[in-house]
């Protein structure tokens, strides 16, 4: 009678022990999804903000003159940068993120282009990609 109670509380024990690793290793799950989301979501907020940057920009009355004007606010920084050929450039940032979009002058007005904004600069400079 007494290895009965024994051998049944060896076996009441293990299940504990295999339930309390089991419990272990899914918090250890969960806290790495946790911060793989999170990432993401701080990610998706900082690209929310440089698309709506840019945009903002796109509808800004810009000058012909300088070559190279900024405009920023705590998150952001859109800057607008004229070529001698009548092209355009908007870059938008934040950190390091950057968003372009391109456009033209015409009739002394910056127009830019109606296909969006692009993830990868336009042009080969790469230098002239980045905000000043």
């Amino acid at each position: 009678m007494r290895q009965r109670g024994m051998s049944s509380l060896a076996l009441v024990l293990l299940i504990l022990i295999l339930g309390s690793l089991m419990l272990t290793g899914l918090n250890q799950q969960l806290d790495a999804f946790t911060a793989i989301v999170g990432s993401e979501s701080q990610q998706i907020r900082r690209q929310a903000i440089v698309q709506s940057a840019l945009e903002w920009g796109r509808v800004q009355s810009w000058q012909i003159q300088p070559d190279v004007q900024c405009k920023q606010d705590k998150q952001w920084k859109v800057c607008l940068r004229l070529f001698d050929v009548g092209r355009a450039l908007l870059v938008a940032g934040s950190g390091d993120l950057l968003l372009w979009r391109g456009g033209v002058v015409q009739d002394g007005k910056v127009l830019f282009s109606p296909h969006g904004w692009s993830d990868f600069c336009p042009v080969k400079e790469g230098r002239l990609c980045q905000l000043p």
